[in-house]
């Protein structure tokens, strides 16, 4: 099992910034890719980012791309993601995942890919 559970959202204005970030246990955390999802209101869960196992590799979706970082201290067993210049429709519920292990690097934006998701965190940002 692995327990996943993000920190850091919160309210703020159009443009500022946000740290979220995602502490696990119960696996080795080095092991594995692990994602980024958001899910706004009366919408569906979407892919935000993805990183390697090892911090080598990142994907992020057309929305966010040069606005979001995320990264991973596979030390501290932590993912992070750094979001900049944030944007109204940024507003939804965060959730970290950590994929099944394995998973081909092209279908890590798929939310079938990942068999572990953290509780949530809101972020809001008002225009």
């Amino acid at each position: 099992q692995v327990q996943l559970v993000e920190s850091g959202g919160g309210l703020v204005q159009a443009g500022d910034s946000l740290r979220l970030s995602c502490a696990a246990s119960g696996r080795t955390f080095s092991t594995c890719a692990m994602g980024w999802f958001r899910q706004a209101p009366g919408k569906e869960r979407e892919f935000v980012a993805a990183i390697s196992s090892f911090g080598t590799n990142t994907n992020y979706a057309n929305s966010v791309k040069g606005r979001f970082t995320i990264s991973r201290d596979n030390n501290k067993n932590t993912l992070n993601l750094q979001m900049n210049s944030l944007k109204p429709e940024d507003t939804a519920v965060y959730y970290c995942a950590a994929d099944r292990c394995g998973t081909p690097w092209g279908r890590l934006q798929n939310l079938s890919e990942y068999d572990y998701w953290g509780q949530g965190t809101q972020v809001t940002v008002s225009s």
